[in-house]
């Protein structure tokens, strides 16, 4: 078999592989559960944060606008991170077990920059804050769970 034959089985392997992953039902469910209940916010700048850069994985309001969000295997690592993130802290569901017991872990993930992860960012510029924001929205997290 030379190299044009190889190259061209390859193709064809590969874009049908990509057609039948397609098929696989896991990251296909877009609905967003009733919001339960939301922290008591210390102001509207600490929410109007937090909705820009964690809502899409932390509440039950996540945007499924987007076309990636319903393609193999994009679709199973947004589904995944989705759930993932809503186990963890849920923003929707704050008096329902969506607070996570350790509070101090949310500022925590926002001073190491590990959240909102990098791979989120890449197609979110808007969820990158600026480092006076991230100061701001620490601020007010700190705030919001001591009440």
């Amino acid at each position: 078999m030379n190299f044009k034959n190889l190259l061209k089985w390859g193709v064809i392997i590969i874009v049908a592989g990509f057609l039948l992953i397609q098929l696989v039902p896991y990251g296909r469910n877009h609905t967003n559960p009733p919001v339960q209940s939301e922290p008591n916010w210390d102001s509207p700048e600490t929410r109007a944060l937090v909705v820009t850069a964690c809502y899409d994985c932390h509440s039950n309001e996540t945007n499924w606008d987007r076309w990636y969000e319903s393609v193999a295997p994009a679709s199973w690592l947004v589904q995944h991170d989705v759930e993932d993130g809503r186990q963890r802290v849920n923003f929707s569901e704050w008096n329902e077990g969506g607070k996570p017991r350790e509070t101090d872990e949310l500022w925590e993930v926002l001073q190491r920059s590990s959240m909102p992860p990098s791979q989120y960012l890449i197609l979110h510029s808007e969820a990158k804050l600026t480092s006076a924001q991230v100061d701001q929205l620490i601020a007010g997290l700190k705030a919001t769970t001591q009440n």
